[in-house]
């Protein structure tokens, strides 16, 4: 599918990249600063075309792999400094790109309250927050810099800055996006282009994940008064992944014929894809869950094929690449992160009516505090299970087992995950060898 509509669109995807000492004279017009903004999105498209579910995915419970290479080593918990997923270069080469950018933008607006100039900071700030994001949820204390590279005389072999520090860098990003990015682009644009509501997902997100719930909240809310999202319903489930730009998706990296992803390489490739369903997910749905048949090939007794983001019978064996968009932030997420968050304040009623408004939409009946202490152990831990069920295979279980403290717990039985410092993946050789002030994580050592 097309990222944006006509010029956008090829700028987006097709323009050359804005990196490395020669984008110094490159922001001389406003075409030119979107140009460089539109740079940052194409760094998003590489650094996320497959792995979004080897982070996100790969080393969690609801998946099963005959595939070596990164697949097999994430599910088993071998992880060495040279499988692939531990490479971060594509991650850094959103910060660059962002960070020339932020700098230079500047300098073509000679109105700092241009409304322009504001919205294209934005979204270069939401972008590198983004990155940085991942950074530190998939190594922790990563090398950290809010400068564009510009000259040898720059000290270009960073150590590493704690994470902590790091976020709140991120948080203030992603306030000044919700602040200054604009509330609609629109069409196709509201969900490929940081928007002020895909801002606040994301912020939602970085709350959580520092439990820092209250803020969640507040955060969460703004995206729920926001009128571009809505729920989508059932019998279009399937259709937010497989055409894309729904009313419930809050951002996506977008993709086209040109610019493609690896989808179809990790779910849908025939027999053979990377990625099926493992047998311990299958059987956490409770019966009548429309979701079910939508996910998986429920044709085979053994299936080999998640067609949930392909459309309900999906049955391709060609092995080209995929032009899907890939959903980072979606409505149901939100909600879901919400409903954690009260539950989490023991604000369990609030709680609930998030959680069942989509239970409903999936044809379940509502929980109140007795089922789900019954059914889950507490509400909680439901909201957590109907995580685990709509959002499964999108890129988030793995985090969720990690910031809710449930990775080893969860992994142990399964992988043998036992020590708390092999949460972290280890650094990339590469990035090893060439930076003598990085010190490989611990537990690699």
């Amino acid at each position: 599918m097309l990222v944006l509509s006509g010029s956008c669109a090829d700028s987006i995807l097709d323009k050359d990249p804005i990196s490395s000492f020669s984008a110094q004279g490159f922001y001389k017009s406003t075409s030119d600063a979107q140009a460089g903004v539109y740079g940052i999105y194409n760094a998003m498209q590489s650094t996320f075309r497959g792995n979004f579910a080897y982070w996100g995915e790969g080393r969690a419970d609801a998946v099963e792999t005959n595939h070596a290479g990164d697949p097999f080593a994430l599910r088993q918990n071998t992880l060495t400094p040279i499988i692939t997923s531990a490479n971060w270069n594509n991650l850094y080469t959103v910060i660059s790109r962002a960070n020339y950018a932020i700098k230079y933008i500047p300098e073509v607006f000679e109105d700092e309250t241009s409304a322009l100039r504001n919205q294209l900071i934005g979204q270069s700030r939401a972008l590198r927050a983004i990155a940085y994001f991942y950074l530190v949820r998939v190594w922790g204390d990563v090398p950290f810099t809010l400068e564009p590279y510009e000259s040898v005389q720059q000290d270009l072999f960073l150590p590493k800055t704690d994470k902590e520090a790091i976020l709140d860098q991120i948080v203030d990003d992603l306030l000044y996006a919700s602040e200054f990015c604009s509330s609609s682009y629109g069409g196709e644009r509201d969900r490929v282009l940081i928007t002020r509501g895909g801002a606040d997902g994301i912020l939602t997100q970085v709350y959580m994940w520092r439990k820092q719930y209250g803020d969640a909240i507040i955060a969460a809310e703004r995206v729920l008064d926001n009128p571009l999202y809505s729920l989508v319903s059932i019998s279009n489930w399937n259709n937010m992944f497989s055409a894309g730009l729904s009313s419930e998706s809050i951002f996506e990296v977008g993709y086209n014929e040109v610019q493609t992803n690896l989808m179809r390489v990790l779910y849908a490739l025939g027999s053979d894809a990377d990625y099926f369903p493992s047998q311990r997910f299958m059987d956490s749905f409770e019966d009548g869950d429309l979701r079910r048949p939508k996910i998986w090939d429920n044709t085979q007794v053994q299936p080999r094929k998640i067609w949930k983001f392909f459309g309900e019978g999906f049955n391709d064996e060609s092995a080209d690449p995929s032009a899907n968009n890939i959903v980072l932030v979606r409505l149901a997420d939100i909600l879901l992160l919400k409903a954690e968050a009260h539950a989490r304040l023991g604000q369990n009623q609030e709680a609930l009516t998030l959680l069942n408004s989509i239970r409903s939409r999936a044809g379940l009946s509502g929980l109140d505090e007795e089922a789900a202490t019954q059914g889950y152990g507490d509400v909680t831990a439901a909201i957590m299970h109907e995580r685990s069920i709509e959002l499964c295979y999108e890129g988030h279980r793995w985090f969720d087992l990690v910031r809710t403290d449930k990775a080893i717990e969860v992994m142990q039985p399964i992988n043998g995950l036992s020590d708390p410092r092999n949460i972290l993946w280890p650094i990339h050789e590469d990035a090893i060898n060439r930076n003598p002030n990085l010190v490989q994580n611990e537990f690699y050592r």
